[in-house]
């Protein structure tokens, strides 16, 4: 390797960790370890456990741009969701519930409730091949909607109040 290749490796892994350290992913990363009964991933990485989240542009040139999701890919994408909003109440206080309304062809809606208040509304297409081109991407995408529903609900916060 040359001395440039070098510098751009590690550059990247700095990058990754800084990923890695933010609430949204970390709170992924607990999500998708608290599935793990058994501990069959306890010597699985991070990074590992976040791949299929992320797919290089020939991945997902290799996916198919018809078909129905899988369920391993409904799954993923439910964590997501459920990750952004346990990250929500833990900034927030305020529960927040998850709804997914699916087509069996992978179109549908994702909406992130708060009390009465909907903090996130998200449609879904081409829901088979959800995810991201990088760790950075996952990471920014998350981080968004979590900045996003956190502002909203400061902003309504009686709105997103149970029981109001």
């Amino acid at each position: 390797m040359n001395e440039q290749t070098t510098l751009d490796a590690v550059s990247t892994a700095a990058l990754d960790e800084d990923y890695l350290a933010s609430p949204f992913v970390q709170e992924l990363i607990k999500q998708l370890r608290a599935q793990d009964m058994n501990g069959t991933w306890d010597s699985k990485t991070d990074l590992q456990l976040l791949k299929p989240y992320i797919h290089t542009a020939e991945e997902r040139r290799a996916l198919p741009i018809l078909g129905d999701p899988d369920p391993e890919t409904l799954w993923h994408l439910e964590l997501f969701y459920n990750a952004i909003a346990v990250a929500i109440e833990r900034e927030t206080g305020q529960m927040v519930s998850p709804m997914m309304k699916m087509s069996h062809e992978g179109f549908g809606r994702m909406v992130l409730l708060a009390g009465r208040l909907v903090v996130v509304n998200k449609q879904l297409r081409d829901v088979h091949r959800f995810g991201f081109s990088s760790l950075g991407k996952l990471s920014e995408a998350g981080t968004k909607f979590l900045n996003e529903a956190v502002s909203m609900i400061r902003t309504y916060p009686e709105v997103a109040q149970y029981g109001a």
